[in-house]
Order: structure tokens, then C-alpha cells, then sequence
């Protein structure tokens, strides 16, 4: 292993480069490739140059071919790239407001554990050249680890008004209990399940989300490829990218009245899903929303959606859609070339 600054070769002990003195940079907790991961995307710098990471596209499709056996890290990188972070880090003049502007979106906005987005901030730093130190050391997370996985500490909320979304997190760690289980029961007064929380977890068949839940973070149950339906409470008021993508065995869904928004990739390549109820407060479906339900036959959408991104039912082969004459979907669906049935302003929407 080399030096990031200076490049002098390193002993497996060394804590700090005996040559010019740079602490060396371990492993962030919950994520043992960090190092190996480094190694590839200095490949990538010393080929690219750094300001790969300023073209999107190209960086992306980069990662595949230089880190592909790390599909965690990979998605987790290409989804932060995607939702601006680096792009809004560059508008920053000052790099240490960038990394905590950076950082507070991620953990706020996004969801992400702490841990995932220590990571995020390693790799994207190590790119731009930026200085950067984990606030979370690995030794630190390491012995919180060695602990029972039970359930966040019970805290006193934060009193920000009559809802406190972070009064009771379920984090990646917490979520680590049910990894071998087949039924799934998030307890009672979780308020947020955070972004990648049940990510890849196949043994799930069912999730029971209480009713104290009110956001679900970004691909919080991907990859859940035998969970076969879910329900969401209507407590729920937020659900982020991709947070049940890829659930290849998901055949119905129940989404939450008071939802405003489908976000990016939420059901995106659910091949089996063919039972979906849109809340008629929706008012927004984002880019790849529904692609690749390919089971999905029929769909309701109210007066009240004003904004589709053009991709968000790509390959849906038997989809129609049913809406208001001469409505925004109506007007996207002959656009799009969606099969559509309409009613007329003033009756009953029905089914």
C-alpha cells in the first residue's frame, strides 16, 4: 500500500507514513473495501484524470468496469453521484463547508447512515483532491459493533414540532438482526428506517412497518428478492429512491394516502408487481419510478399529478393507464405512447 500524499510504499502496521508523516487512512466501519476501493479509483485518476467525476455518465459507467465486484459501494457511489452531491460540492468555494453541506444532505435528506456517508465523502474527497478526515473512526465503530444488534438507544426527542423524524432511527446496524429471518417485524415507535437499511436481505418474504414510521430512506429494502408484498402505513410521508427496487417477487403494494411524491426508481424493476394503488395526493412520479414491471397491467392516476419524468414506465409492455380526458397523464400517456383510457372531468374517477 502507498502513501496518498507522497506515495512512499507502506508497512501493514504503519499508522502514519514514516516518510512524510500523513496519518494512513483506514477502512470505514461497515464498509472493509474502502482501501481496495482507493486503490481502484486512484487507478482510475492516474488513467481519467480527476475530472471524471465532474461528467456524471462517464463516471459512472467507469465505476462498473473499475470497481464491478463491489456492487454495495458501487450503487451507493453512482446513487449519491445522481442525486448531486458532488456537482453541489463544486459550487462551494470553501471545501470544509462543501464536505458538511455535503454530509448533512446525505444524512438529512437522503437518509444514509453516518457510516455510508463517511464512505461517500472518503471516496468523493480522494477524487477531487480534497483534504478530508472520517469523523468516525473504525476502531470507535468496530466495538460499537461487537455489541448485540438490538435497536437504536432510546433518547430524548429533539423538540422541533409536533413530529420528529430522527426521534427513532433504524439504522443498517440495527437492521442486522433480521438478516437470516423470513417475516419481518420493524418495532413500534421507529420513526425513519434509514437509507440501505434491509438492502440485499433474502431471506425477507414480509415486513410489517408500524405505523410510527414516517419516512423510508433510500433503498431501504432493494434487492429484497423474496419479500412478496408490503404495506405502508399512512403514517408514512416520505419514501426516497429505490427504496423497494429490485424486489423481483413484490407482486402488490399498498402506498400511504397524504404520499406527494413517488420518488426516482422506487419500484423499478419489480418484474413480478402487478397491484398498485396510487394516492390520489400524488403529485409527482419520478425517473424510473415503475421501469421494468413488466407484470404491471393497470394503473390509476388522479387529476392531481402534475410532473412524470419521461422514463419513469419504460418497459412496461401491458401497461394502460386510466386518467382524466385531457389531463396532464393524459397528455403524457399519448406522448409517451402508453395505452390510455380516460373518463370525463366531473364523474367518478372508479376502477
Amino acid at each position: 500500500m502507498l502513501c496518498e500524499k507522497c506515495r512512499y510504499e507502506l508497512k501493514s502496521t504503519d499508522t502514519v507514513c514514516p516518510n512524510c508523516g500523513t496519518p494512513v487512512q483506514e477502512n470505514v466501519a461497515g464498509f472493509e473495501n474502502t482501501a481496495a476501493i482507493k486503490r481502484a479509483l486512484r487507478s482510475m485518476i492516474d488513467q481519467y484524470g480527476k475530472d471524471i467525476i465532474r461528467d456524471p455518465f462517464k463516471f459512472i459507467a467507469l465505476l462498473n468496469d473499475f470497481i464491478p465486484e463491489y456492487e454495495k459501494e458501487r450503487r451507493l457511489l453512482k446513487s449519491m453521484l445522481q442525486t448531486g452531491v458532488v456537482t453541489n460540492m463544486l459550487r462551494e468555494s470553501n471545501e470544509k463547508i462543501a464536505i458538511m453541506k455535503a454530509k448533512e444532505y446525505m444524512i438529512n435528506e437522503v437518509f444514509l447512515s453516518e457510516n455510508a456517508a463517511e464512505f461517500v465523502m472518503v471516496c468523493f474527497t480522494y477524487i477531487l483532491g480534497w483534504e478530508y478526515t472520517p469523523a468516525i473512526p473504525e476502531a470507535k465503530q468496530a466495538a460499537v459493533e461487537e455489541l448485540p444488534p438490538e435497536m437504536p438507544e432510546e433518547r430524548e426527542p429533539v423538540r422541533r414540532g409536533p413530529i420528529d423524524i430522527n426521534a427513532k432511527v433504524l439504522r443498517p446496524i440495527d437492521a442486522a438482526r433480521f438478516r437470516l429471518r423470513g417475516n419481518v417485524k420493524i418495532p413500534d415507535g421507529v420513526t425513519k428506517i434509514e437509507g440501505f437499511a434491509f438492502d440485499g436481505y433474502g431471506f425477507m418474504r414480509s415486513v410489517y412497518i408500524p405505523d410510527s414510521v414516517i419516512a423510508i430512506g433510500e433503498y431501504a429494502f432493494s434487492e429484497c428478492k423474496h419479500l412478496k408484498s408490503v404495506t405502508i402505513p399512512e403514517s408514512v410521508k416520505m419514501i426516497k429512491n429505490g427504496a423497494f427496487s429490485q424486489c423481483i417477487r413484490l407482486t402488490m403494494a399498498k402506498l400511504p394516502s397524504g404520499l406527494l411524491e413517488i420518488a426516482d426508481n422506487t419500484f423499478s424493476f419489480c418484474h413480478a408487481l402487478e397491484i398498485i394503488e396510487i394516492p390520489s395526493e400524488v403529485s409527482s412520479i419520478g425517473a424510473g419510478a415503475f421501469s421494468g414491471c413488466d407484470s404491471l397491467k393497470r394503473l390509476y392516476l388522479s387529476d392531481n399529478v402534475k410532473f412524470i419524468e419521461e422514463d419513469a414506465f419504460s418497459y412496461c409492455p401491458g401497461l394502460t393507464i386510466r386518467c382524466y380526458e385531457n389531463s396532464y397523464v393524459h397528455r403524457y400517456c399519448l406522448n409517451a405512447g402508453i395505452r390510455v383510457e380516460t373518463v370525463a372531468k366531473g364523474t367518478p374517477f372508479g376502477k
